[in-house]
């Protein structure tokens, strides 16, 4: 693709002239009828309802290689569908549902799902240990957990007991003969796709993130709606996106990183993501950059200096362009 002006060309003059309040009312759309800010309707719904409704939102590479696309209209009616499945739970607005999972796309709907009904959306890195997790879902106040069977047998099932706020466990792959789990697809078949995302107010809690933990317990941080603004303009302005890019982000929603540039900034933007199942290997991520024609790669030093490592072979043959 033809390489665009950059968004922000001179630095000194955007310092200078930059407001915020500007950006809010150039940037971002805003609930209908004066309904406030959403940051599900902000990052799918005003797609999903415009001229990028068919536009590629999530492009899924499985650990086997076979690729899925969601486009912004299909995303918005399964958001849609979690939305009013955690209705049917009797699942308030305000409350919080955690989510444990790998980069797999019930991740990523249950996560926008969550905000359109008005949940606090907190995700956990899925390589965290029972005790992390347990810290995390009480500090926390979890009333739903979205995982798989494996995780939930492995790493949760020995907490479910210390967790007596945890009301309701649902399970992205149905994978578990348990009785006191719920089937997410099952649950999401007989869903409505349709949902009218309520009044929002711009500084309702959205999304509860926790600090690694290094210094002391782990600090929970909370970021509310009006933080879209922020993941769309330094989207824009840092990692100079374009509608049409096809970005890559390699970090994991359970960090903070990954979820304010791995899932809302991207697509506030309208960009297509690649979201990668697989873990670091550099011949795959070659291959990934190359296949999908990434224009914008967002990542970090430790990746970085692991492909150095590597050497150049792994890369050899690779239009990298």
């Amino acid at each position: 693709m033809a390489k665009l002006a950059a968004n922000m060309p001179d630095y000194e003059r955007a310092r200078a002239t930059f407001s915020w309040e500007d950006a809010l009312d150039a940037e971002i759309d805003g609930l209908p009828q004066g309904g406030g800010l959403n940051i599900a309707h902000e990052t799918v719904d005003r797609h999903a309802a415009g001229p990028l409704a068919d536009k590629t939102a999530l492009r899924w590479i499985r650990r086997d290689g076979r690729i899925e696309e969601f486009t912004y209209a299909r995303l918005s009616r399964l958001t849609s569908r979690f939305a009013n499945v955690l209705c049917e739970l009797g699942v308030d607005r305000g409350e919080t549902v955690f989510i444990l999972a790998g980069r797999i796309p019930e991740l990523y709907v249950t996560a926008l799902g969550a905000l359109k009904r008005g949940c606090v959306v907190s995700p956990l890195f899925s390589a965290f240990g029972p005790e992390p997790i347990r810290t995390r879902l009480t500090k926390g106040d979890a009333r739903v957990l979205v995982t798989t069977g494996e995780l939930y047998e492995r790493k949760i099932e020995p907490l479910r007991a210390s967790l007596p706020g945890l009301h309701h466990v649902l399970l992205a792959d149905g994978l578990s003969r348990k009785t006191d789990v719920l089937d997410l697809a099952r649950l999401m078949d007989a869903a409505d796709d349709r949902f009218e995302i309520p009044p929002t107010s711009p500084e309702q809690p959205a999304l509860l993130h926790f600090t690694s933990g290094t210094t002391g317990e782990p600090k929970g941080a909370v970021h509310v709606h009006r933080a879209i603004l922020s993941h769309h303009v330094t989207g824009k302005i840092a990692l100079d996106l374009h509608p049409d890019d096809v970005f890559w982000c390699t970090a994991d929603p359970g960090w903070v990183t990954g979820t304010s540039y791995g899932i809302l900034s991207p697509l506030s933007i309208g960009v297509t993501s690649v979201v990668d199942e697989a873990d670091f290997d550099p011949r795959g991520w070659y291959r990934i950059l190359e296949e999908q024609s990434v224009t914008v790669w967002y990542t970090a030093p430790t990746a970085l200096r692991m492909l150095m490592r590597a050497g150049a072979e792994p890369r050899y043959g690779r239009d990298l362009s």
